[in-house]
């Protein structure tokens, strides 16, 4: 199945009850992976620091416990750590959720923690994959003065690679995109990667925009202990927003093409059951004038709208964010590079490209699973609770790739990576902390299929 995508027009790019809260301590799960003979030492480690610290604010112990570290690295080989603090970033984003929500209903959410960097992997049986994404998916392919990745999620994208190459010789897509990149400065093979549409670019692209932007809007109509919110995202990041909203006690519509239902409901069922139990399902024809009118309605009369699609898409159905925002109806919008652009992406690619992947014998390899994803859904699940506490409507625009820039901000922190026990362990300035592997939540039911409710009984 595909890593995660982002910002396409039809979904994007672009979720365990450890505990009530945002940050609780993870069950112990087994480490199966194969050991090597020693440790590993990033430059400037420290040892000797006492073994079973909580770790609070530490960026190596939080991606240890998250599930997605076990996910980084060679097959067989030790697990790596980024550069910067993603896992803090999504510990203190869920932390918002629970304050936010806490603040609109007067009580505490169950909210997962951390895990949810890594938990999809739990469901998928994904493991350590480089130099290939845990999907398989993506991969960092050497420039003439850097590297390129690329995700070949779709058959459109592996259709693409002969104009992208500028050759047919392309029996097998990866050796050409190989030599390809070889002959290319990676700034110039960014730039086609983007002519073409395809999702990818040169690693560590500088950050070109402040990863959120909001602005605000008319009087909000609606204000309620349960607010309404409409969904037209689709695959991870969208959904795990607002599966945590539904978790503060939002009223969540999914809205999906008759046609083109979420592609995730073709992966594992426990973990779409995961992401939607408790939600609401409607499907729409787009095509239909009366169908789109219905729509229209529907989304005049919620708190908020969340979607991952250019806006050129969406304004196809007669919704303009701008005009809604305007009458009191707040919208997030999640895509690859911010509104203004035209980029796509998957959350291997996007997250590689901001420079949030991981590092072995001096070639990047993937950070995690489709990295950018579950961080962007963290991220929008707290600017989306806290609009909801506003009495004014918000235009939130989440820049994936800029929000992945600041996360990876700052250098890999002194760790050594050692086996013991049968499992990995990461020793760094807090402590000693063992590597986590993704442990998946149960669902309390099953999601709803697509269509089970009918668009009209919410008018």
């Amino acid at each position: 199945m595909p890593d995660t995508a982002a910002a396409e027009p039809s979904g994007q790019g672009a979720g365990r009850p450890d505990a009530a809260g945002c940050g609780g301590q993870e069950a112990n799960v087994p480490d199966t992976t194969a050991e090597p003979s020693g440790p590993v030492r990033a430059r400037g480690a420290r040892t000797g620091t006492a073994p079973g610290s909580a770790g609070a604010g530490s960026a190596p112990a939080a991606w240890a416990r998250s599930g997605a570290m076990a996910l980084t690295g060679y097959p067989g080989g030790p697990p790596a750590v980024t550069p910067g603090s993603p896992a803090l970033v999504v510990e203190r984003a869920l932390a918002r959720v629970a304050a936010a929500a806490a603040a609109r209903t007067g009580h505490a959410p169950a909210l997962p923690g951390v895990s949810v960097l890594g938990e999809r992997a739990a469901f998928t049986g994904f493991t350590r994959n480089a130099p290939w994404s845990c999907g398989g998916r993506f991969r960092a392919l050497p420039a003439r003065d850097g590297y390129v990745g690329l995700s070949l999620a779709r058959p459109d994208d592996i259709a693409l690679v002969p104009a992208l190459v500028e050759t047919d010789d392309c029996a097998d897509p990866w050796a050409a995109l190989a030599a390809w990149a070889r002959e290319l400065p990676a700034r110039a093979a960014d730039e086609r990667i983007a002519l073409l549409g395809l999702p990818g670019g040169a690693l560590d692209s500088p950050s070109a925009r402040e990863p959120v932007r909001r602005g605000t809007g008319g009087r909000r109509a609606r204000r309620t202990e349960r607010p309404r919110v409409i969904d037209f995202s689709a695959l991870w990041a969208g959904p795990l927003c607002t599966h945590l909203l539904t978790r503060t006690g939002a009223e969540v519509i999914k809205v999906e093409s008759r046609t083109r239902p979420d592609g995730a409901r073709t992966g594992p069922t426990g973990f779409y059951d995961l992401m939607h139990h408790g939600q609401y399902s409607v499907t729409v024809d787009f095509d239909d004038p009366a169908g789109r009118e219905n729509l229209a309605r529907l989304v005049a009369g919620a708190d908020l709208v969340v979607e991952a699609s250019r806006p050129r898409a969406l304004r196809r159905l007669g919704l303009d964010a701008e005009a809604l925002v305007a009458s009191g109806v707040s919208w997030l919008s999640i895509t690859a590079r911010g509104r203004g652009s035209d980029r796509v992406g998957f959350g291997d690619d996007i997250a590689a490209c901001a420079g949030l992947h991981g590092t072995a014998d001096g070639t990047p390899i993937p950070g995690g699973d489709a990295l950018a994803d579950p961080l962007t859904g963290a991220v929008a699940a707290a600017e989306a609770a806290e609009a909801l506490l506003d009495e004014r409507a918000r235009l939130i625009d989440i820049s994936m790739h800029d929000l992945a820039a600041a996360a990876a901000a700052g250098p890999v922190p002194a760790h050594t990576v050692f086996p013991r026990d049968g499992r990995w362990w990461v020793e760094c300035e807090a402590g000693t902390f063992p590597v986590r592997e993704p442990a998946p939540r149960a669902a309390a039911g099953s999601a709803p299929p697509p269509g089970a409710h009918a668009l009209e009984t919410f008018l």
